[in-house]
């Protein structure tokens, strides 16, 4: 059993949580979040603690934007798009329960305002932004590190929020150099 409560975005996503996990979800019913919604996960956030594992699209990066700016100290969970894709449908509920279980076992805490430890430089000398494969890249380091992807501006605030470690981000970059990226 998870201690903390799941967020996702519907019903087919609560079922592809309890297929892969014993756990308790708030489901957002979509990019229309409310205030009484906000109000749940605030509560849960409160007594036991709150993981967001929205779908690794726009909309449900919007959600977890949405949650993670009204509900500091949030936990997050990313998919990677290419598990949590079938026929050309992206959502979670597409997920097999080994990529759900392997999102929740790293998770990470967001820590806003945390200082940066790395520089965009780093960004720039890894081939993470203004590079040819930039976004190919940054597809790979988030999915390695387990931050999702974003464009590079997001993809720096999440190495801050989630204070990945130098020896993170350097072995991440070996292994995707090792691949031919």
């Amino acid at each position: 059993m998870i201690k903390e409560v799941i967020v996702v975005e519907g019903r087919d996503d609560t079922v592809a949580i309890r297929r892969a996990v014993e756990a308790d979800t708030i489901e957002t019913g979509g990019s229309a979040i409310n205030q009484r919604i906000l109000k749940r996960i605030a509560l849960a956030q409160e007594r036991r603690g709150v993981i967001i594992l929205t779908d690794p699209d726009h909309a449900g990066e919007r959600i977890r934007k949405i949650i993670a700016n009204k509900i500091p100290g949030c936990k997050h969970a990313f998919i990677p798009e290419a598990d949590a894709t079938r026929k050309g449908d992206i959502g979670v509920e597409n997920a097999s329960p080994e990529a759900i279980r392997h999102a929740l076992a790293r998770v990470h805490t967001s820590y806003e305002g945390a200082p940066s430890l790395i520089d965009w430089e780093d960004l720039i000398e890894a081939g993470l932004i203004i590079h040819p494969q930039a976004a190919a890249r940054r597809m790979e380091m988030g999915n390695l590190l387990g931050i999702g992807y974003c464009n590079g501006k997001q993809f720096h605030k999440r190495l801050s929020v989630f204070q990945i470690t130098r020896e993170e981000f350097s072995a991440a970059l070996a292994q995707i150099e090792r691949e031919g990226m």
